[in-house]
């Protein structure tokens, strides 16, 4: 399961991304410019843009293998399939997101 809430609105947006699966959870802080996720997916809440992009990722490699903390845009660095692929995963992503005002600070 992926868990995405909203840590911060401003520019860049920030979240917060836990993985659970039976082997374990891990952590991860993510940021993406306001001007990157307007043109990434614009109609979608951020929080379901990041999911989407994790779900992407877990496609490709282990959750151990994914940064603790980066940018959303240096997911295209590692595969360069990314900003084409993503709507595909946009249309997928229905887990729950934790629920999280942008803007609130943990």
């Amino acid at each position: 399961m992926i868990e995405v809430r909203a840590l911060d609105d401003s520019d860049p947006l920030e979240f917060e991304v836990s993985v659970k699966e039976a082997s374990g959870q891990t952590q991860h802080r993510v940021t993406v410019s306001r001007s990157d996720y307007a043109r990434l997916c614009s109609a979608t809440d951020p929080r379901r843009c990041v999911e989407a992009a994790f779900r992407f990722l877990l496609d490709r490699e282990p959750k151990e293998s994914i940064l603790r903390r980066f940018n959303l845009m240096l997911i295209a660095h590692y595969f360069p399939e990314f900003e084409a692929q993503l709507p595909r995963y946009l249309t997928v992503a229905t887990s729950p997101t934790t629920p999280g005002q942008a803007g609130q600070k943990s």
